[in-house]
């Protein structure tokens, strides 16, 4: 029996030894130590040997069962340590190399123009603030001298909030432009007040190439004692240059806005064809960008200032149009698509 023993721990380290993987690991562990294994029979066996020899060929084959136990967990190491010091050395890389480039993100084209803007106004003395999305009825139009029933609100198509639309109690809405701003801020600030108001705006209309359900807008507002239309026309002429270069040409004409008396438009002289007429200012030289006036009594009173003593001018702007015009771009819906390929123009 003991001679049988160290003939067979002498077979399965032999085998052990060649074991490359887990696999051949588990076919040995089956093959001598498993239930119907070679060393498991010897010791089922050990029962029909003379008594007197049974204690010492039991204790000989406990010490080969220890023996290739732990020979087999030592192999078991061994294997493990060679598996990871190959995957080290796989995937091993040379820290002196120079990296991956990685893509470098970019402000939005319209984001850029709005900052653009607000940067101007700020140089001007201007304050930036923003206003919320959803708007209250009463300062999208009531408090902007756009009561109910009253047609100048067929100029906004307006996205309704409240399921009652405009005949609930408290009308809410999706704001249709930044105007309402104008009286969030002079209903908590006295005069004189510097303010440009960026953000988006909505309308409920169908998309084409200039016109978008979704869009940005800039409103601008200065009150104080003493500001004429001269005020105004001076500091959107110094925008204008700031944004399309010092030779341009401004023009003011006439335009109903209900916030606002008198309320203007403002065009400048077209940069493509230098006023000469071209399909960027549809042949007549101009390029109009904005709206503005000078602030309505009625607006100033519902806030607490006396018009007597304080004026003040607004305007408002949409950035999508003014980047449109700097670069060229004949589709505002290019802005939302999303194309890569167009955004990383800018």
């Amino acid at each position: 029996m003991a001679e049988d023993l160290a003939t067979l721990q002498i077979e399965a380290l032999e085998a052990l030894d060649q074991a490359a993987d887990d696999r051949a690991l588990e076919a040995w562990r089956a093959g001598y130590l498993g239930r119907s294994g070679r060393l498991t029979r010897v010791l089922r066996s050990l029962g029909s040997i003379p008594a007197e020899e049974r204690r010492a060929a039991g204790a000989a084959a406990n010490k080969a069962k220890t023996g290739l136990e732990a020979a087999l967990a030592q192999k078991e190491d061994s294997l493990r340590q060679a598996a990871l010091e190959r995957d080290l050395a796989e995937g091993a890389f040379d820290v002196t190399l120079p990296g991956k480039p990685v893509a470098i993100g970019r402000l939005h084209p319209v984001t850029q123009t709005v900052r653009e803007i607000c940067d101007a106004f700020v140089a001007m003395g201007f304050s930036v603030v923003e206003g919320p999305e959803v708007e209250l009825d009463y300062y999208n139009f009531e408090a902007l001298n756009i009561p109910r029933e009253h047609p100048a609100r067929d100029m906004w198509d307006t996205i309704w909030v409240s399921p009652e639309g405009p005949m609930a109690e408290n009308p809410i809405l999706l704001r249709t432009h930044t105007s309402p701003m104008q009286v969030r801020v002079m209903e908590q600030t006295r005069p004189p007040v510097r303010v440009v108001v960026p953000g988006k705006v909505y309308r409920y209309e169908a998309t084409d190439a200039t016109h978008e359900s979704m869009f940005y807008q800039i409103e601008g507002l200065a009150v104080d004692e003493g500001i004429s239309m001269a005020d105004l026309k001076g500091t959107l002429y110094d925008l204008a240059r700031r944004l399309f270069g010092e030779e341009r040409r401004i023009r003011f004409r006439c335009d109903y806005f209900p916030f606002v008396e008198p309320g203007v438009d403002m065009s400048i002289d077209c940069f493509n064809c230098k006023g000469a007429g071209c399909r960027t200012c549809k042949n007549s030289g101009w390029i109009e960008i904005l709206g503005a006036g000078m602030v309505h009594p009625d607006v100033l009173r519902r806030v607490g200032y006396d018009p007597d003593v304080y004026t003040g001018f607004a305007f408002g702007m949409g950035p999508e149009r003014i980047a449109m015009l700097r670069h060229g771009i004949d589709d505002i819906r290019l802005f939302y698509s999303n194309d890569l390929r167009f955004l990383k123009q800018f």
